[in-house]
């Protein structure tokens, strides 16, 4: 298999599901749900054939919702803390189990799950599943924990706001009071007492609305009332019991871990943790959801395989596509990470993002096309797309408690429009062009050499006229790619410069060529100088892949 990894990220609740009531704040009864066994081997093989080298099934541990499950045995959640019908796959509330909305027999969830992780294995692909590390629902209860493993707080010092051996933090003697009202007409108040520090660092015990009322902070060792200590030995408690439950999973012969908010937990217990799961299981991959610049190497050195690349890469793209930035900000964005480019982990969307679609972004999905080639091609890191990305997914839904917001909903049952056309074969001409495009580029990587083993050079030091489009090369042994994205709205003709260094750096010699693109299969005659240029025609909002035998 090619070196080049290229994750696809499908929301495993909503991808199968082809129930087209679409009400806003649907029950699962009213709106369906998608299963871990909508992913057929057919589906799986559809996936891999596109170039998708890893899945990510996101919202597989079992997290709060509104629906109830009492009848198989697991608690039921008050609806006041439940963001949403179907809830957030974010408010773990027990590690050791599958969510029951994703199984056809809900008796059977985990030996599903184990399905699912051979199918995916049998169609060429590898498993990440999340981890949610830092904080869990607030009335979190583990019912399918291993034998002799305590619970989270089980064994909690509840009057200590603060202890080391401590899974939670706690305002002692205080009643948990959010600042609104938490209530749509539940008979039955929800109480916490003490109330527990909330996910997102608020450490009273009144959460606004837009903090992350329904999740409660993890305690890993850090005093945050005495201004972030850390109380590292002896090893606090929460660290074993979190690498016990990584060990549980990997187990499952899942290949890696896509770890939330990561950087909001210590690169200590990363360290202590990826330690033992890599010896025990070393094709275990860690992918870090970590924003803060500053702490990439840091946590790389905790042991993480791949970090986000938002506030770089992501946030440049964005800007480039919307005509905020030049083209120019995209060789900015690469220089921060070159010395760690292996690690950064290259999107255009997540979970967490607006659609490119969506009128809060580009509002048409042709326009990230450039983005996604150059983000694809560039270097040897891994991209990760979206499901529903690749046909123009537009996340224009106002589905319950996400709202129109340009996202896809992670908080409602609901039927993803073009996940369901694209099943029903009934996509338009411009989302069967989009999927077109995103196909060949992800193939390109896949199989070219240059792309995924090969050197990279930006051409764009010596293209300063070049605003709206980007140019680099690729080179491998006897071949080199000559690759221009265009996120300009209207055709362009250019000349891309290419230095006399590119060729003492890519040892190439001086040649007349023919150039065959890889995403159209024209031909273009070229003559490769130092210091020379050459000529072509790139169509709006698109990319050229020159070919050529060297």
């Amino acid at each position: 298999m090619n070196d080049k990894v290229i994750i696809y990220q499908v929301f495993t609740r909503l991808f199968g599901n082809r129930n087209l009531s679409r009400k806003e704040n649907g029950t699962i009864a009213e709106n369906g749900c998608g299963k871990m066994a909508d992913f057929t081997p057919e589906v799986l093989k559809d996936i891999q054939k596109m170039g998708i080298s890893h899945v990510w099934y996101t919202g597989i541990i079992r997290h709060a919702t509104q629906t109830d499950y009492s009848a198989y045995g697991i608690p039921r959640q008050h609806p006041a803390i439940v963001k949403g019908k179907a809830g957030s796959p974010y408010a773990i509330t027990d590690y050791y189990d599958v969510d029951p909305d994703l199984a056809v027999d809900v008796k059977q969830r985990m030996k599903e799950f184990e399905e699912l992780v051979d199918r995916t294995h049998e169609a060429g692909l590898k498993v990440i599943i999340d981890f949610v590390p830092n904080h869990v629902a607030r009335q979190y209860h583990s019912i399918c924990k291993p034998k002799k493993v305590k619970d989270l707080g089980e064994t909690d010092n509840q009057e200590h706001g603060f202890d080391p051996q401590n899974n939670f933090y706690y305002c002692p003697g205080q009643r948990f009071a959010p600042y609104f009202d938490l209530y749509q007409g539940e008979q039955e108040p929800y109480m916490e007492e003490p109330a527990k520090a909330t996910g997102n660092d608020h450490f009273d015990n009144a959460p606004g609305r837009t903090d992350w009322y329904e999740t409660v902070k993890l305690n890993y060792g850090v005093d945050y009332y005495a201004g972030r200590i850390g109380y590292f030995t002896p090893i606090p408690d929460t660290w074993q019991k979190m690498t016990d439950i990584l060990l549980f999973w990997a187990k499952k012969g899942i290949d890696g871990f896509r770890c939330d908010m990561a950087e909001m937990v210590p690169a200590e217990f990363w360290q202590y943790a990826t330690a033992i799961v890599k010896k025990k299981y070393k094709h275990i991959v860690f992918v870090g959801e970590v924003y803060n610049p500053y702490e990439y190497r840091r946590y790389l050195a905790a042991g993480f395989d791949w970090l986000y690349d938002k506030v770089g890469m992501y946030d440049t793209m964005r800007s480039v596509i919307c005509g905020q930035s030049s083209t120019h900000a995209i060789s900015q964005a690469w220089q921060q990470t070159d010395d760690i480019r292996d690690h950064m982990l290259y999107f255009l969307e997540n979970h967490d993002e607006q659609r490119i679609a969506s009128d809060f972004f580009a509002a048409n999905a042709q326009k990230g096309v450039p983005a996604m080639i150059a983000s694809v091609l560039m270097q040897q890191n891994p991209f990760m797309l979206y499901a529903g990305e690749e046909y123009g997914e537009r996340g224009m839904d106002r589905e319950g408690f996400s709202g129109n917001d340009g996202r896809t909903t992670i908080f409602d049952y609901w039927c993803v429009d073009t996940l369901c056309r694209a099943n029903c074969q009934q996509l338009t001409d411009e989302e069967k062009a989009l999927y077109d495009i995103h196909l060949k580029t992800m193939q390109i990587a896949r199989q070219e050499k240059a792309v995924s083993d090969g050197v990279f050079f930006d051409l764009m030091y010596v293209n300063g006229h070049l605003q709206r489009q980007y140019a680099f090369l690729r080179r491998a042994e006897g071949e080199l790619l000559i690759v221009v994205a265009n996120f300009d709205g209207a055709d362009a003709t250019i000349d891309v410069h290419i230095p006399a260094h590119a060729f003492d750096y890519l040892k190439m010699k001086e040649k007349k060529a023919i150039g065959v693109d890889l995403l159209t299969k024209e031909k273009l005659a070229m003559s490769l100088k130092m210091d020379g240029s050459v000529r072509m025609e790139v169509n709006a909002n698109s990319g050229r892949v020159w070919k050529v035998k060297l």
